[in-house]
């Protein structure tokens, strides 16, 4: 029997899951790890972190599976993205990574823009320039701290980060690589217009691959730490939202996907490069050769809810710990004593900023409506809603692209409530799936190393038989009248309050 590994080097943990052939689940493993706020608005990790974690749960999957290391073919890399990582001459990490989340680089993205022009950046990038992206954050370092941007050898990304570490190999991939904001997107290649103009050499950055092909092989070193045999492939993999698509089956034309992670996305597959001319969500390259994906970001979605559970339900938490039980299902149980609407009150998940469709890293979390009659049921229920909200503004954004799904997969943490679920389908107003596989990136990831390894012929087919729809929830059309009335009201609090955000953020 062959096995595969894919790992998802995350913002909370590294997750390791061990696939046989067939795409099944023999062992997983999970290592979490802190993320760091110096100040308001930075995020911020540790890269040996991320690391320790990789190698502590291959170990642990392997191990726990009682798996021949030599069975296992291919081992397949997925990784929260954009996140900043810098090697010195001596292959010594320059600092603590800036991640996804950050928002100090306003000043940088603004920079970027007026460097190199709106349109031309959006012409090479498919993008404007983000305040999340890599290079606002490599334009922040220059200006703010110097010393360290003389020092870079090389430029990774976190996943980039562990290929270097398991095999040697300075490398990237197109999925991850094209929300760097260094990429030609269009011509799946670095942009030299657009590193001169940062003032990066091209040899900063690793050699580029599509998704599936092998980037390395594990060399001695790390099969001592990892558990894996000396020479195993390592795929190019994927940037998380990319390889999430993947092992939910998004590999085919007018396909869509939300997960609710820390983050939340609306992903759409397509076979030729479609562009928001006012850059409200992203173009990338997918981790399907030859094809591009459409993603709306909303920041703070599963983040909103851990935030309020760990500030709000620190009593369920520990009784649910006394139990043995998940306290997220406690707490969803909370949630749906509360009809739907909240009872009038609305909350903005813009915790960390925001990306769709405001590209505002000084917008802020808010509770709209809150009155007396209020309790913290009413107030959990409106954090999963206005997360909800928060994913419907990427999924219209998408719509007007010309994308028009029949359905909508669900995938991630928060995919996985039945209550958020529903509620999904119901702001929607369309059918919810859920996918054969809960590994999702995990999942995506091995499907490309088992490409990689000559065990599947290509990333559609394998998904076409790997992963089958298990569930379908359907909207009800008393609640999507109550959620249509209540979403315009949502989609104008932003309005109403931008400026305030901004004056707030001088303060």
């Amino acid at each position: 029997m062959a096995y595969l590994i894919g790992s998802d080097i995350g913002t909370s943990g590294t997750k390791t899951v061990l696939f046989d052939e067939a795409g099944r689940t023999v062992a997983s493993s999970l290592i979490e790890y802190p993320l760091y706020q110096p100040k308001n608005g930075w995020a911020e990790q540790e890269p040996t972190d991320w690391w320790n974690a990789v190698c502590g749960t291959i170990k642990d999957v392997i191990t726990k599976a009682g798996v021949d290391k030599n069975d296992v073919k291919g081992v397949g890399l997925s990784g929260q993205m954009h996140g900043l990582v810098m090697l010195d001459e001596n292959d010594k990490v320059i600092r603590p990574s800036i991640i996804w989340c950050d928002q100090r680089t306003g000043e940088a993205a603004a920079e970027l823009t007026e460097l190199i022009g709106a349109e031309k950046l959006l012409e090479i990038t498919a993008n404007p320039a983000l305040t999340g992206f890599t290079a606002a954050k490599i334009m922040w370092v220059k200006k703010n701290e110097p010393a360290n941007f003389d020092r870079i050898k090389k430029i990774m990304l976190p996943k980039d980060y562990i290929r270097y570490m398991l095999t040697g190999e300075f490398a990237t991939e197109v999925s991850d690589a094209s929300g760097m904001q260094l990429m030609n997107v269009a011509e799946r290649k670095w942009s030299d217009y657009v590193i001169d103009k940062i003032g990066l050499d091209k040899s900063q950055l690793g050699k580029m691959y599509e998704s599936c092909e092998v980037t390395g092989k594990v060399t001695p070193a790390a099969a001592e730490k990892t558990g894996l045999a000396v020479g195993t492939i390592v795929v190019g993999g994927a940037g998380d939202q990319a390889a999430c698509a993947v092992g939910n089956s998004i590999v085919k034309e007018g396909v869509i996907s939300a997960t609710i992670g820390t983050s939340g996305v609306v992903f759409a597959h397509t076979d030729k490069m479609l562009m928001d001319p006012k850059g409200r969500v992203h173009t990338l390259c997918h981790a399907v050769p030859g094809a591009w994906h459409i993603m709306g970001v909303t920041q703070g979605a599963g983040l909103s809810f851990k935030w309020f559970r760990d500030n709000f339900f620190t009593a369920e938490k520990l009784t649910a710990e006394e139990l043995g039980e998940n306290p997220n299902k406690i707490i969803d149980k909370i949630a749906a004593t509360v009809p739907a609407g909240s009872n009038r009150l609305i909350y903005l998940p813009y915790l960390m900023g925001e990306r769709t469709p405001h590209l505002d890293p000084d917008a802020r979390g808010v509770f709209f409506g809150l009155s007396a009659l209020h309790t913290k049921a009413d107030m959990v229920r409106s954090v999963l809603e206005g997360v909800t909200y928060s994913l419907r503004d990427c999924l219209e954004i998408i719509r007007g692209l010309g994308v028009n799904p029949d359905f909508v997969y669900a995938s991630g943490g928060g995919g996985s409530s039945p209550l958020w679920q529903q509620m999904m389908a119901d702001v929607f107003g369309i059918r919810i799936a859920l996918g054969s596989s809960k590994e999702g990136g995990a999942l995506g990831v091995a499907i490309l190393a088992g490409v990689g390894a000559g065990i599947y012929s290509d990333v559609v087919s394998a998904c076409d038989a790997l992963i089958y729809e298990t569930k379908s929830i359907s909207p009800v059309a008393e609640t999507v009248e109550t959620y249509n009335k209540a979403y315009p009201i949502y989609t104008n609090l932003y309005k109403s309050l931008k400026d305030d955000f901004k004056a707030l953020s001088k303060l």
